[in-house]
């Protein structure tokens, strides 16, 4: 299961690695929305859905985009450093260009080019930096989301076993998702991530 929402359950202090990749801080007791245990369950029981507008075809571009292995060991310290480094270098070094600017259509989910790329093009560099890292990629989903101003915007999941994470281009700060005020709307399915599932929670949805 991936990503419901559940209010009030508590986990144990942050983990010390989380803590000095500054995922989380040191006094984290785990008391906030999403969390059973030391993993958030949102997306529980939707089903699965079209992928966005625009990534037709991504599994077949870029196959490790879709990609799943049998690693099933939690990201390591170094990892979740790296994944901070990566999030706050690409989001330094990419120029934000639209896919309007760019492609001449309204949505083309692809890699950077030396022009730059939009929200979901850092998402997928992300992506395969962190791939290239070791992460295992069923720990690494795109999603969908309508921002604070219910604009449409794309993200990358990070789960770890003591909550999923988001990988942003708007900040360079690792937020919890249930922290970011996104609403969100379609996550890749870590089972089978040629195919995407509804999420719809969060943000706008919270009540």
């Amino acid at each position: 299961m991936l990503l419901s929402v559940v209010v009030g359950l508590g986990v144990p202090a942050a983990p010390p690695e989380a803590v000095a990749a500054g995922l989380l801080p040191a006094g984290f007791s785990g008391r906030a929305p999403g969390f059973i245990g030391h993993s958030p369950q949102f997306l529980a029981g939707q089903r699965q859905t079209a992928s966005p507008a625009g990534a037709t075809g991504l599994c077949r571009l870029h196959a490790w985009a879709c990609a799943t292995s049998t690693d099933r060991a939690a990201p390591t310290r170094a990892q979740l450093e790296t994944a901070v480094a990566v999030n706050r270098r690409i989001n330094r070094t990419v120029r934000e260009i639209s896919d309007r600017a760019q492609y001449g259509v309204e949505e083309h989910w692809a890699l950077p080019t030396a022009r730059g790329g939009d929200c979901e093009d850092f998402a997928l560099l992300k992506k395969r930096e962190l791939i290239r890292a070791g992460l295992a990629p069923q720990r690494l989903l795109l999603a969908t989301v309508l921002d604070r101003r219910l604009q449409s915007h794309a993200v990358l999941v990070l789960r770890t076993d003591f909550g999923d994470f988001v990988l942003d281009n708007l900040t360079s700060e690792i937020k919890p998702w249930h922290a970011t005020g996104y609403t969100f709307l379609k996550v890749q399915n870590p089972q089978a991530k040629g195919s995407w599932v509804g999420a719809l929670t969060g943000g706008a949805l919270s009540g």
